[in-house]
């Protein structure tokens, strides 16, 4: 089964995407064409959108989800006229938090996501700049300021958890990768024994690390599934005998990993 499902709003999308995101991954048999319409502020912005939701209605032949978190009552009455299946976030959740709070929601476009009201933003992109300062090794001397440090193989989804945590809740994640030299040695290289309690380590399945690692440099050595396996046993041995937490990330997204680390080490989100 297929369907076609927008995600519509009068500022970013981010909030509708997510929680429609969310809500239709429950939904494993149907597959659904996933549409985000950003910035649909105006009355004429409204009619065309009324028209792509109709032509996906004919087009399926059933009617199309729609999660918006519009505000402005004008535009809302006015996509309410399509055939889609609107599902109103904002009110959803809204309502019930006003008669909770007993107070007014101030129905403000993009709250959630505005520089201006937001003392987070600032912490983040100082958090991703950290990040890619400190990726793969290239310097290890602001280990201090690090929240934490990510450890593992070449390839094994250091990069993108450090900087998904960074964007996301402002954490200043460092990332250092073990070499084949490290493994030679049989241990915890120096320049990260002042920071072990810092240290989290991930692991991936030698096959997975190989298609990926041919990605990069296809039938290198680098590649070969012999040298992926001994590289991971290797690591893991080391994780083991120092004591360093890891997990596999070969069946997490980069979301699950993050959240799993954060956990497990106790690092507080900074939320946005």
């Amino acid at each position: 089964m297929k369907r076609t499902a927008f995600f519509i709003s009068d500022g970013t999308g981010i909030t509708a995407e997510t929680l429609g995101q969310s809500l239709l991954a429950q939904f494993e048999t149907i597959t659904f064409t996933k549409l985000t319409r950003p910035y649909i502020d105006t009355v004429d912005k409204a009619r065309a959108m009324v028209q792509q939701i109709n032509t996906a209605a004919e087009a399926d032949g059933a009617r199309p989800i729609i999660f918006d978190t519009i505000v402005n009552q004008e535009i809302r009455d006015i996509m309410a006229t399509s055939n889609g299946f609107m599902i109103d976030i904002f009110s959803t959740f809204l309502s019930p938090l006003e008669q909770e709070l007993t107070s007014h929601s101030s129905y403000s476009v993009g709250k959630s996501h505005s520089i201006g009201h937001n003392s987070n933003y600032m912490e983040r992109i100082e958090a991703v700049n950290f990040a890619l300062d400190n990726d793969d090794g290239a310097r290890t001397h602001y280990y201090d300021k690090a929240d934490l440090i990510l450890v593992g193989v070449s390839r094994c989804g250091k990069t993108p958890t450090c900087l998904y945590m960074a964007m996301q809740y402002g954490i200043r994640a460092a990332n250092y990768p073990l070499t084949e030299d490290d493994m030679e040695r049989l241990m915890l290289p120096a320049s990260l024994k002042p920071y072990r309690d810092k240290l989290f380590g991930l692991t991936i399945d030698p096959d997975r690390l190989t298609a990926i690692r041919h990605e990069r440099k296809p039938n290198s050595r680098y590649a070969s599934y012999a040298q992926c396996e001994f590289e991971v046993r290797e690591v893991e041995g080391l994780f083991r005998r120092e004591n360093i937490a890891y997990i596999n990330s070969t069946h997490f997204s980069v979301e699950e990993i993050s959240a799993k680390i954060l956990v497990e080490k106790g690092v507080e989100r900074r939320l946005k």
